[in-house]
């Protein structure tokens, strides 16, 4: 089993769509979340590791409850930031600890800036969702790691209806039917950690 833990449901449903499409290996594992808010990216030392505990003592619970036994975990949290040194100095901390105290395969999927960077890596798919969406060049084939307040941009950009979080899920899973999740277009730093992340799990039967 697969728990996620994340900012928000939405968070969690992208993060499904990317684990299901990076790790084809997970065979019949199902995808579990647990409901609380992930906030990691600012401690350290002993209220990191206590925070990563509690985490960690909750997604092996969900794994029993849900009778089953915990393959995977992994955590979102949006970064708010670029995919810059503090990026790097943050995921490295956290991860570290998060793969020490969990018994299974994990991955912290820190977006930098948030989700919604990863999801313009996937242009062709927002038509997909809304016919009227189109990313506009400047969004395009770019480093989105580096572009400020995506979801901000997007929500501006994108009308007839205009653009909300909950449209996340629906353009990942609009993403993973055209098979455009292993083949983004642009790049983004937390984006490749995550998938690098995924590409060290051990495949389940």
């Amino acid at each position: 089993m697969i728990v996620l833990a994340g900012e928000d449901e939405n968070d969690c449903k992208i993060l499904a769509e990317l684990v299901r499409a990076h790790h084809p290996g997970l065979g019949n594992s199902r995808i579990v979340r647990i409901n609380d808010p992930v906030r990691l990216k600012k401690k350290t030392g002993g209220d990191l590791e206590s925070s990563v505990r509690a985490l960690v003592g909750k997604a092996r619970g969900k794994a029993l409850q849900q009778k089953g036994q915990l393959a995977a975990f992994a955590v979102h949290e949006d970064l708010d930031g670029y995919a810059d040194d503090r990026y790097r100095a943050v995921r490295r901390t956290i991860a570290a600890e998060l793969n020490r105290q969990c018994p299974a395969d994990s991955a912290y999927a820190l977006a930098a800036w948030e989700s919604e960077g990863w999801l313009l890596l996937f242009p062709e798919a927002f038509p997909r969702v809304r016919s009227k969406w189109k990313i506009p060049a400047q969004l395009r084939g770019k480093d989105t790691g580096l572009i400020d307040d995506p979801k901000g941009k997007l929500k501006r950009e994108l009308k007839s209806p205009s653009f909300r979080e909950s449209d996340g899920p629906l353009i990942a899973a609009a993403a993973a039917k055209h098979g455009l999740l292993t083949a983004p277009v642009g790049h983004n730093r937390s984006h490749a950690d995550l998938v690098a992340d995924f590409g060290r799990w051990t495949p389940r039967p």
